[in-house]
């Protein structure tokens, strides 16, 4: 209901194409190169290729599925190769989204809120995510690393990740290796606390682009970019994806905070969202019945399970 052109509001169970279907032509200008189709294994191939020449995309790219959560089925896409297995091993009839892979070290989660009573919102805070990566001693494996490491040792245990570089390769002594696409808690991401950012032009630069996607009042930005200078100027930065009203506070995962300044963002964040739900229901819009939340977390759930392991 706070996003009320988004399933559930962006809750749980929607797309990723969904908010990229609300953008006017501004915001799609800052959002990455994308197509999708739907899933039919190996056939799907010439489908995809064809998309992806039809929109400019090149290898190498990311794959995800549109219906995803905390990077499940994500994918670095280096060949024609890769992207035929990936196509195997992704759930029939479901869609998958083809982007330019962004190579920008940068990436930031960016966190907007907007009373529908007002014609500018803020940003309530902004994360930065580390990927994970190793440091080479000249002897031991990547693989001998990883399992050394506490934050990383548990990648690849559960079958639904793996690092997306050569296991077997020694690094020289004092080289850093990123081991992972994606930069999830969940692969031994590290989330870093970057609020002392938000700055007028940036706030400002995030406005234009939410007051450009239909009914839009709250949600996260990921965006990737190259300078923390140019992007606390408002510029500099490409959106890979939109998340809604279920977007978490993850600023709070930094290790800085004690639990208690943690959880103090989390309910801060939530009592913000109950007042803008409670705005939007004044105005005529119906929550998501229990029962339909239930089924789209299921379904979300189930899909997980099955995509192809990220990296």
């Amino acid at each position: 209901m706070t996003n009320p052109a988004i399933t559930s509001g962006g809750m749980v169970g929607e797309g990723k194409l969904e908010y990229f279907a609300t953008m006017g032509a501004h915001a799609q200008q800052l959002t990455a190169r994308y197509t999708s189709l739907v899933n039919k294994g190996a056939p799907s191939l010439p489908a995809a290729c064809a998309a992806m020449a039809e929109c400019g995309l090149d290898y190498p790219l990311i794959a995800k599925p549109d219906i995803g959560w905390c990077g499940f089925g994500v994918r670095i896409i280096r060949d024609e190769r890769e992207l035929q297995h990936y196509l195997i091993a992704f759930p029939r009839g479901e869609r998958i989204i083809l982007q330019r892979f962004i190579a920008d070290e940068g990436e930031a989660g960016i966190f907007y809120m907007r009373d529908p009573d007002e014609a500018q919102g803020s940003l309530l805070g902004i994360l930065l995510r580390h990927y994970p990566r190793v440091i080479g001693d000249g002897v031991s494996t990547i693989r001998m690393l990883i399992a050394a490491d506490p934050r990383l040792a548990r990648l690849g245990r559960d079958g639904l990740s793996e690092p997306c570089c050569d296991v077997t390769a020694v690094p020289g002594d004092g080289e850093i290796v990123r081991v992972t696409t994606i930069g999830s808690t969940r692969v031994g991401g590290l989330y870093r606390d970057a609020s002392a950012a938000m700055t007028p032009a940036l706030s400002a630069a995030i406005n234009h682009v939410a007051r450009d996607m239909a009914q839009f009042h709250v949600g996260r930005f990921d965006v990737r970019f190259t300078s923390m200078a140019e992007l606390r100027e408002g510029r500099g930065f490409t959106i890979i994806e939109v998340n809604g009203a279920g977007s978490e506070a993850v600023h709070a995962w930094d290790p800085q905070f004690t639990l208690r300044e943690a959880y103090g963002i989390v309910f801060a964040k939530q009592r913000r969202l109950y007042r803008l739900a409670a705005k939007m229901r004044a105005r005529g819009h119906r929550p998501i019945g229990i029962i339909r939340l239930a089924q789209l977390y299921r379904k979300q759930r189930r899909l997980i399970r099955q995509y192809p392991a990220s990296n």
